[in-house]
């Protein structure tokens, strides 16, 4: 099997197919410490992409609750279970990928959800990891403690869809990364299905091929961010492009965030698919958890978030996610303000750091009214 370097487990693994990394890759960064689980995102995907007939259950945009939800049921504890405990020594992996651990005749370790398996998107939603007992009171990381977390597909560098698929009806696109499914080779053999991870290519029973997540590419081929992010309430979301650790662009905000101020991580670096999906984890989860989620880079990354109000850089790129519907190829930060620009160098949206605090007064004379809210 080919050898591939894989930057977030800092090894060589092994990979059904030799290395061949797009031109630019589609990212994304999520804020967990922002979501609020309103699920306005999954019905912006929903309504965009899965209202025919066959897709009725399909959520290519979830947002489960941990620790206890999950969509499918369990698709990750699953998973981990198989794969067995595995060990990361600093910053290098040393356990197996799902390709590595894989049995003989497949290309990963995988499972095939049950059909009630993907009934119940929303189970364990709001619920805490235990009870809260009398006596008490707030800590950081909390005692009691639940997070909401997105999911997209990942678009992975090494996809198990890819690696899986008997009749090579998925493929990354070479201009951009994405990880596309070309339903026209797809016979439903299911086998994406069984291989991704993450459980983000779906079966269509009345189709009888699959369908996934197809990152907007529309959009994105017209400048635009996602359906899932310029929907976003919390403003927890931004697209762009990501490069390898040695051709970063520190001017990219997806670079900035996770390769210059590794403030966001991937979800699940173990099982080795190089995911492009990245994450802040929360702050107020105990450590233990979010390591075997989210890596050994976790600790940093929360010391990170918790100073960025320090950090005008970080501070403008956030502020920046959500600003606008428009594609931030370039983003500065200089004289109070934060500023994105598109491919060409122009100009597309400009926030301030700190918002002016305007003081009216308590009565309008103009008006003959008193206010109720004077700021």
């Amino acid at each position: 099997m080919p050898k591939v370097f894989n930057w977030q487990l800092n090894r060589e693994m092994d990979y059904p197919y030799p290395s061949a990394l797009p031109s630019r890759q589609f990212s994304a960064v999520f804020d967990l410490n922002k979501c609020i689980a309103c699920q306005t995102c999954t019905f912006a995907c929903k309504n965009s992409w899965t209202v025919g007939r066959g897709q009725e259950y399909m959520f290519w945009n979830n947002v489960e609750t941990k620790p206890y939800g999950g969509y499918p049921i369990a698709w990750d504890a699953r998973l981990l279970e198989m794969l067995g405990p595995q060990t990361w020594e600093g910053g290098t992996y040393t356990g197996k990928t799902i390709f590595e651990g894989a049995p003989p005749g497949r290309a990963a370790v995988g499972f095939l959800p049950e059909e009630l398996d993907w009934a119940h998107p929303n189970i364990g939603e709001d619920e805490t990891s235990g009870l809260a007992e009398r006596g008490m009171h707030l800590t950081i990381p909390h005692d009691i403690w639940n997070f909401y977390l997105p999911r997209i597909c990942n678009h992975c560098s090494y996809p198990a869809c890819l690696a899986s698929c008997p009749r090579k009806a998925i493929y990354k696109r070479p201009e951009d990364g994405i990880v596309l499914l070309d339903q026209k080779r797809c016979r439903g053999y299911r086998e994406c299905v069984r291989a991704c991870p993450y459980k983000k290519v779906m079966y269509n029973g009345v189709t009888r091929i699959s369908e996934k997540c197809i990152a907007c590419f529309p959009l994105i081929e017209q400048g635009r961010q996602t359906q899932c992010i310029i929907n976003c309430i919390g403003k927890i979301r931004m697209a762009g492009w990501i490069h390898q650790p040695q051709q970063v662009d520190p001017e990219s905000p997806l670079d900035f965030m996770v390769h210059v101020r590794k403030v966001a991580l991937p979800l699940y670096p173990q099982f080795g698919l190089m995911m492009n999906v990245y994450y802040i984890p929360p702050v107020h989860v105990p450590l233990p958890y979010l390591q075997q989620m989210f890596g050994p880079g976790v600790e940093k990354a929360q010391n990170v978030y918790r100073q960025v109000k320090d950090d005008e850089q970080l501070l403008g790129v956030f502020l920046l996610m959500g600003a606008t519907d428009r594609w931030i190829e370039k983003f500065k930060v200089g004289g109070g303000w934060a500023y994105g620009y598109d491919i060409k160098g122009s100009e597309i949206v400009r926030v301030p750091l700190k918002e002016s605090t305007v003081v009216r007064p308590f009565f309008d004379a103009a008006r003959n009214v008193y206010r109720h809210n004077i700021t």
